[in-house]
């Protein structure tokens, strides 16, 4: 039986990483734990306890935070203390390049492959595809296209997982200078550098006194913090039961690393209830940004539904809604982006720079019947299309960024 795309993909990589590696002197990288017959709890603990530790000792700084959250020590951003820190606005972190009328940007994917994320050639190991392209935008003649070079991707790698399962990356933003990704399953915090990724923070769910990592689904600037926010919904069973509201509150990271858990449900109810939602039924959020040009957030919900959650028919809830509020969500406002297509659904958008954060760039994600495929599309605060809806691949990319 021949090899599938991914483990080609993943086998030739494998085979660049080991040339490098023979022509390259051994360089540091977080230590192998052996997990074999481990029950999955010890696996968890353990993972986790390396991680603490590869934080702990890899940074020289006493300063702590006072919050819930697993506390991260750094260095990076103390010079004589933390209130003494310089945020780097620099966005994006490659300048576009000007041809003519237009301006060509560097923009960056990452991939949450679910199962599919464990390794089939290394033990111990999970991975993400990193996929880069190019975006061009014409601002005279409105227009929007992009190229994107599928036998051209890296791989992100780790050794970190939760019950069996990690590098399920679900956003890519720029925060502090940094490349940042999330890992939805183990709660782990990553910077990307040199198609390398790092472990920076790990974030537990609901107000930070949780035993599970925090579900990280989108990520956005405001204030120069970084808010990260799970699905903005009740957790239930797989046939609607409530379970807890951990997914209805977020994070506030500071660039020194500093955590903060806030409560936000009652902004997540009051955005539903806009649409005439209230629980059982749901709206669920993969996608968020804050406009400081505007003041004001801007969501676009993947799926909702004013029935009861069921895991079979939430993967034909998709939605064609953009959501905008101010800081206080006192002012909403729903703007139909589209016709909807029930499988499609929105997991990630950025602003295109420059643009005066009036034209979005959208990532929709497609999961049903166990086949998934990534779209892209651009459209106008106001409604408007620019680009219509363009296959990206069969690959389930969630976090997208001008890199």
């Amino acid at each position: 039986m021949g090899l599938s795309r991914a483990e080609e993909g993943e086998m030739f990589l494998s085979l660049k990483d080991w040339r490098k590696a023979v022509k390259t002197p051994p360089s540091y990288r977080i230590a192998k734990t052996a997990y074999k017959n481990k029950t999955q709890t010890v696996l968890a603990v353990s993972g986790v306890s390396l991680l603490l530790l590869y934080l702990y000792y890899s940074s020289g700084s006493e300063q702590k935070t006072t919050n819930n959250d697993v506390y991260h020590f750094s260095s990076e951003n103390y010079r004589s203390g933390y209130s003494r820190w310089t945020y780097n606005t620099t966005y994006p972190l490659s300048q576009p390049l000007s041809v003519h009328d237009s301006l060509h940007f560097k923009v960056g994917l990452v991939s949450d492959m679910d199962h599919s994320s464990k390794s089939k050639l290394e033990s111990n190991t999970w991975i993400s595809y990193y996929l880069h392209g190019t975006l061009i935008w014409s601002p005279l003649a409105q227009t929007v296209s992009v190229k994107f070079d599928k036998n051209n991707f890296k791989t992100l790698k780790t050794k970190y997982s939760y019950d069996g399962r990690g590098m399920e990356l679900s956003e890519l933003v720029t925060f502090n200078g940094k490349l940042i990704t999330f890992d939805d399953r183990s709660g782990i915090v990553y910077k990307i550098e040199d198609s390398t990724a790092y472990p920076w923070l790990l974030l537990t769910g609901g107000n930070g006194e949780s035993k599970k990592g925090f579900k990280s689904e989108w990520a956005t600037v405001k204030d120069e913090h970084l808010y990260v926010g799970s699905l903005g919904k009740e957790w239930t069973t797989p046939t609607g039961e409530l379970v807890n509201h951990d997914p209805m509150w977020i994070k506030k990271i500071s660039p020194a690393g500093e955590v903060e858990s806030i409560p936000w449900e009652e902004n997540y109810k009051t955005l539903r209830a806009k649409l005439g939602v209230y629980f059982p039924g749901y709206m669920l959020h993969e996608s968020a940004v804050w406009s400081d040009i505007h003041k004001k957030w801007f969501f676009l919900p993947r799926r909702m539904s004013h029935e009861s959650y069921n895991e079979d028919k939430d993967e034909t809830q998709g939605t064609n809604l953009l959501l905008t509020c101010d800081e206080n969500f006192k002012d909403i406002r729903v703007t139909e982006i589209g016709e909807v297509i029930p499988t499609h659904g929105f997991s990630s958008f950025k602003f295109i720079p420059g643009t005066k954060d009036e034209v979005i760039v959208a990532l929709k994600s497609v999961e049903h019947l166990g086949k998934v495929a990534t779209y892209i599309m651009a459209f106008t605060i106001n409604g408007k299309i620019i680009m219509g809806e363009t296959k990206i691949d069969d690959y389930k990319y969630e976090g997208f960024e001008f890199i």
